[in-house]
């Protein structure tokens, strides 16, 4: 038996939070800063790019897994995962970026969003 399909995005996106993870813990360090940002732009990007992740892929992949758990096709797995994937990882950049460019946050964000509803429309409609 093959592992969920699901898991392989989960495995990417782990790795993308590490790195973001990481990312906060070296601006810490290098603004020895312990609690909150202290007013470091740096830091408060970071930690913020880190919480939009921690806060949106769990739910989405949730979500996709769910729609893999309800038979859906390997396809629809993959694009759903890759968008997430791609999305994640454009909202990071974007956000990252001290010249912030928009259109990588709200690309990202349009695609996080793309997958939850498409997820969503698919659970919901498979009750009926």
């Amino acid at each position: 038996m093959h592992p969920p399909i699901t898991a392989l995005y989960a495995g990417l996106l782990a790795i993308v939070f590490l790195v973001l993870s990481l990312r906060v813990i070296r601006q810490r360090r290098q603004t020895q800063t312990a609690l909150g940002t202290g007013n470091h732009p740096a830091l408060e990007r970071a930690a913020r790019v880190h919480a939009n992740f921690a806060e949106y892929t769990p739910l989405a992949l949730l979500l996709i897994f769910l729609v893999e758990s309800s038979g859906y096709s390997k396809p629809i797995i993959h694009a759903l995962g890759a968008a997430l994937l791609l999305g994640r990882c454009l909202h990071a950049f974007g956000v990252s970026q001290p010249n912030e460019n928009f259109r990588f946050r709200v690309a990202g964000m349009m695609a996080t969003f793309a997958v939850i509803a498409i997820s969503t429309a698919f659970l919901l409609t498979s009750f009926s």
